[in-house]
């Protein structure tokens, strides 16, 4: 690696394209690092890049690892310590989400507040090494308020629509019923989707602050509830994406 970056950026859904916008790039394939996992989700690359992103030094992931591929959470989440043992302090992420908030809209980008955990297993469970974090890290600010403060003026400065709230994290790979829907709304949800849990969860034992945004791609709400595909998924993240790549390009600026 040429440089040491302090940003960490989980390219999801929505992110793709941010590639495109970094500079100096050095790419390095999962295949080629020791114990990387290597996605197998379409839509997903795999290679680790650093470069530059509006002149910042970035270390970016193009791909990242879900439980339903079969992986365990360790696996999950090695990325992450990957990157706070390069000397990653903040980790910017992005993903695809069910909206269940009858105000919300098909292609909103919903800056994450807050998240409720509902894995069946836990990044953090096992024999912990204090010098990986605490035993029991606090999770009351799993995302950092200092950045969800600074995003959304980016988003008022540039007359962008955005949303703020609860990301629900399952397990998948089946998107949710409507009676799952109705569920995670009544326990206190805004959206769900399958990823970004556990390497928040990870992050925050690792101490570096957290930044996470969705894209509202379908909709859990009575009567505007219809069949999904992953590939409706991919398409309305990709006209998401200037929006979303704005948004964490003027961030990456400000930190």
């Amino acid at each position: 690696m040429p440089t040491q970056p302090k940003i960490g950026i989980i390219l999801g859904t929505g992110l793709g394209n941010l590639v495109t916008e970094l500079t100096d790039k050095t790419e390095i394939a999962y295949e080629s690092i020791p114990n990387f996992p290597v996605s197998t989700v379409e839509g997903h690359s795999g290679k680790l890049i650093v470069g530059k992103l509006g002149g910042v030094d970035v270390l970016a992931m193009q791909g990242r690892f879900h439980f339903y591929e079969g992986y365990d959470m360790k696996q999950v989440t090695f990325p992450v310590r990957v990157m706070k043992a390069l000397g990653v302090e903040y980790l910017l992420v992005s993903n695809a989400a069910g909206g269940m908030n009858p105000d919300f809209e098909i292609g909103d980008l919903m800056i994450i507040r807050d998240h409720i955990n509902l894995f069946p297993e836990h990044p953090l469970r096992g024999r912990n090494d204090p010098q990986m974090g605490p035993r029991f890290p606090d999770m009351s600010e799993a995302y950092s308020r200092d950045l969800i403060a600074k995003a959304k003026e980016i988003a008022r400065e540039h007359r962008i629509r955005v949303v703020e709230g609860v990301y629900v994290g399952t397990s998948g790979p089946t998107f949710e019923t409507p009676a799952e829907y109705r569920y995670f709304r009544i326990i206190g949800g805004d959206a769900v989707g399958m990823s970004t849990v556990p390497e928040v969860i990870v992050a925050n034992h690792a101490g570096i602050r957290v930044f996470g945004i969705s894209i509202i791609t379908d909709l859990g709400v009575e009567g505007k509830i219809v069949e999904v595909s992953h590939e409706e998924v991919q398409e309305i993240g990709n006209r998401a994406q200037p929006l979303m790549t704005l948004i964490m390009k003027e961030l990456v600026k400000r930190l």
